[in-house]
């Protein structure tokens, strides 16, 4: 207990799947919690939860991908809790499946917004808190599809791809600042977003979540908290030595 006690954290897309359970295990570990997420109830339920359990957190309604909501809502998290210590970017969609020559424009530009901009406006306006409180740690969540590729879902690949090298770009820019960059690449996280794109007509989702469990050498899905601890290691001070790396959770997905 208390890994991270006495920190601020603002977590993005925190209202359900991995961004739920990281805010949940930072509040756990001692932190206050900024939740937001482009749904604004779900993220007042998880930060009701939190303070039921005696912990500090308030919630936001947020779009990544808009800079002006982006400012706003730093600045607030920021003047609610005095500070502004870790940064989880988890906000992301898939998008629609599709090599590039099927994806839509409309839809490239969608999933980028989201995924990519919305890393790069976050991380743009949390910054200059960080840098006044001494430092922080930025948590950046990529995919193992930032590392390796598959047939479709070319946006969603190119975003996470994105992520991966702006993490790197961005622990070499502000280690100067005491700011710790690093990304997390999880597998199949079972979540609702996984679960929505695993809706296949006419097979049961028994079988399709059989089915993707058997792409893990371990043989099955992650969960949400697999991956929270995760970050919650890069978030504190034991990973005060770590910037610029990839923390990778997919059951040996990408060890093939």
């Amino acid at each position: 207990m208390g890994r991270v006690e006495d920190k601020v954290a603002l977590v993005t897309g925190a209202g359900q799947g991995i961004g739920r359970a990281t805010a949940l295990l930072l509040a756990r570990e001692g932190a206050a919690v900024a939740v937001t997420d482009i749904d604004g109830q779900a993220a007042e339920t998880v930060a009701e939860r939190i303070r039921a359990g005696g912990g500090r957190a308030r919630a936001w309604t947020l779009d990544v991908s808009v800079e002006a909501e982006v400012a706003a809502v730093v600045a607030e998290a920021g003047k609610e809790f005095g500070r502004l210590d870790i940064l989880v970017n988890n906000a992301g969609i898939t998008g629609a499946n599709g090599t590039a020559e099927e994806t839509s424009e409309a839809d490239w530009d969608r999933v980028m917004a989201t995924n990519a901009k919305g890393v790069f406006l976050c991380t743009k306006h949390a910054v200059p808190l960080m840098r006044r409180a001494g430092g922080g740690s930025i948590v950046n969540l990529s995919s193992v599809y930032g590392i390796v590729g598959s047939h479709n879902v070319a946006a969603y690949h190119a975003s996470k791809g994105a992520i991966r090298i702006m993490s790197k770009t961005d622990a070499l820019a502000f280690a100067e600042d005491h700011i710790r960059v690093n990304s997390v690449h999880p597998g199949f996280i079972w979540t609702p977003m996984l679960e929505a794109g695993a809706q296949v007509p006419g097979v049961a989702p028994e079988a399709v979540h059989a089915a993707m469990a058997k792409l893990h050498p371990l043989g099955t899905l992650g969960e949400p908290d697999d991956v929270a601890h995760g970050i919650l290691y890069l978030a504190s001070d034991e990973a005060k030595f770590v910037t610029g790396s990839e923390l990778v959770i997919d059951g040996g997905y990408t060890a093939r």
